[in-house]
């Protein structure tokens, strides 16, 4: 059953727990995380709003993986990542505190899980039926 649940609903509770301040601050997402100095003398610092965006690449990566599967229960994880890009656009259009680049970013890669679902099953399933 949990592994029905969209992991992109992971990335919009912690955007939204970042937002009601339970990562310290009305605006935690610019907070330096830890900075690394470069053998070429340049500094690379990751902020939260950086290692955010990461976080959700990578549950885009297990969605795609998960939408490879030729369950019927698939259409059910299909339609709850719908479910999950239809809020975050309700909340970007809607509130205040998501409508920075951030939750932009989350909103297109819940918006990329739910169009690679739907292509991969599509595709998966143009090769299940025979004609003739």
């Amino acid at each position: 059953m949990l592994s029905r649940i969209p992991l992109t609903i992971i990335s919009f509770l912690l955007y939204n727990a970042g937002i009601a301040g339970l990562f310290g601050g009305a605006d935690p997402w610019p907070k330096q995380l830890f900075d690394v100095s470069m053998i070429s003398g340049g500094v690379w610092s990751m902020t939260l709003a950086d290692l955010m965006v990461v976080i959700a690449l990578v549950f885009l990566f297990a969605e795609i993986l998960k939408s490879t599967s030729t369950s019927t229960a698939s259409i059910v994880d299909h339609m709850l990542s719908l479910v999950v890009f239809v809020l975050f656009l309700v909340e970007f259009l809607l509130v205040r505190g998501a409508a920075t680049s951030l939750f932009f970013v989350l909103m297109v890669i819940a918006l990329v899980d739910v169009m690679a679902g739907f292509t991969v099953s599509l595709r998966t399933a143009s090769r299940d039926v025979n004609f003739g």
